[in-house]
């Protein structure tokens, strides 16, 4: 038998096996970058008696925009990508590898599901997979899922785990089947109207819209960046007087250059941002609007998680009113949210800044502003609004026996109107002319990463 020959027809099976996937990363990884690890595993299916090629997983090291990564890539040509206890073990071998190294992983995620004809066997993969993607998070090694087609099952999980999501134009995440979702829904919905990027739009996850694996490519890269290095030479931008007249929230985040917007199918009140502030690499909260929901809550502590565990700033841009007043948020995990986040926000240890540039109302004030809850600096344009109450209408209703409601109306429109009250209190480090925000809050990053 001639072994030389025998090996290049394995070769040329899994190489066939896999044509999809192995383009993927191709279009991933940098040139010639990717070294592949266990690719000569293979196991039957119990049920179909099929023998499953690299148990339908790839998984190898290489570079991305020069930064190395474990890659972990479900083959769909393979038992329609079908997660097994062997495929599980493969992945988790090669993320023990990225603990090893120290080295974050990115996931191309293509699957229907776990495999029928395992039973229990991958349901005990599944598990121990699930615990190596926290084992790294804890690790503080960042993981990005990139979805490039139905991603269901125990797969939508490890992405729920994930830094940053991206979804491709024909992906779609749902932990159970979308036809069987819209079927007991009474629909007849697409897939893509079930698990979606703009479906998903209450999940909190930090999902990134794309158009191929090339652009998911590029944007983790700029992210790695970031955390890589927190630091760059930047010049100051000039003044800007817009933020003077109009202080709307595209022109509010032109503070932040570049960057990536992570979870923007939700919650679209507030913006979540990595970019850089003067060079500096920030995790930015840019409110529109926004009033304190669960919703808003989740995405904010999931953007402050990231700052922890990467070293970033937490930055707030702060333009909120209070508490949602709806029966839905009474009767909802609000407070629990409200405690979470507090809670992280107390532990965390990296700067933590913020900027009043439109409302700070009630609980906002509180959350996203305050001196006592953790903020290092807390800064307003001349023009925001600090306050108890949304209006002096809403002091009044407060207060039904007030002697005099026509004074505390005053008193709470003066104050609604004037920073100033809060800044004598010694709860704001300055009030300052809006058009030069950006110098007072890279000076103030600077101190703070001293």
């Amino acid at each position: 038998m001639d072994k030389i020959q025998l090996l290049k027809e394995r070769k040329e099976q899994l190489i066939s096996a896999g044509q999809v996937v192995r383009r993927e990363i191709a279009a991933l990884c940098d040139e010639d970058s990717f070294v592949e690890l266990a690719a000569f595993s293979f196991s039957k299916d119990l049920l179909y008696g099929e023998e499953a090629q690299g148990e339908g997983i790839v998984t190898g090291i290489a570079t991305i925009g020069g930064y190395p990564f474990c890659i972990v890539a479900q083959n769909f040509e393979v038992m329609h990508g079908g997660l097994s206890k062997a495929g599980c073990n493969k992945i988790v071998a090669a993320l023990d590898t990225a603990v090893k190294q120290h080295i974050p992983a990115v996931y191309l995620l293509h699957s229907q599901g776990v495999r029928v004809g395992e039973g229990v066997d991958a349901l005990e993969g599944i598990a121990g997979l699930l615990r190596k993607a926290s084992e790294l998070k804890r690790n503080k090694l960042m993981q990005f899922a990139v979805c490039t087609g139905e991603v269901y099952g125990s797969s939508a999980a490890l992405a729920g785990l994930c830094d940053a999501v991206f979804f491709t134009e024909s992906a779609v995440l749902a932990l159970n089947s979308p036809f069987v979702l819209s079927a007991k829904a009474g629909k007849n919905g697409k897939p893509a109207e079930v698990g979606g990027f703009s479906a998903l739009s209450k999940t909190c996850i930090p999902a990134v819209q794309v158009k191929g694996v090339s652009e998911a490519a590029s944007k983790i890269v700029a992210i790695c960046g970031l955390v890589s290095e927190p630091v760059v030479d930047a010049e100051l931008n000039e003044p800007a007087p817009a933020l003077n007249t109009k202080p709307t929230r595209e022109e509010v985040q032109k503070l932040i250059e570049g960057g990536v917007e992570l979870g923007g199918n939700g919650y679209p009140e507030v913006r979540t941002v990595l970019g850089r502030m003067g060079g500096i690499a920030v995790a930015a909260a840019v409110f529109d609007g926004a009033t304190v929901s669960e919703g808003v809550l989740k995405k904010v502590r999931r953007l402050l998680g990231f700052a922890e565990r990467n070293r970033l700033p937490f930055v707030t841009l702060v333009n909120c009113g209070g508490a949602e007043c709806t029966l839905a948020a009474q009767n909802s995990t609000l407070l629990i949210e409200i405690e979470e986040y507090l809670s992280a926000l107390a532990a965390s240890e990296v700067p933590k800044l913020a900027l009043i540039t439109g409302r700070a109302v009630g609980l906002a004030y509180s959350l996203f502003a305050a001196k006592s809850a953790g903020f290092d600096y807390t800064f307003a344009f001349a023009t925001a609004e600090v306050a108890l109450f949304e209006s002096g209408a809403a002091a009044q209703i407060a207060y039904p026996d007030v002697h005099d409601p026509e004074k505390l109306v005053s008193l709470y429109e003066a104050e609604l109107s004037d920073p100033f009250h809060a800044a004598r209190g010694g709860y704001l480090d300055n009030v300052i002319e809006p058009q030069f925000a950006k110098q007072y809050l890279v000076a103030a990053l600077q101190t703070a990463l001293r």
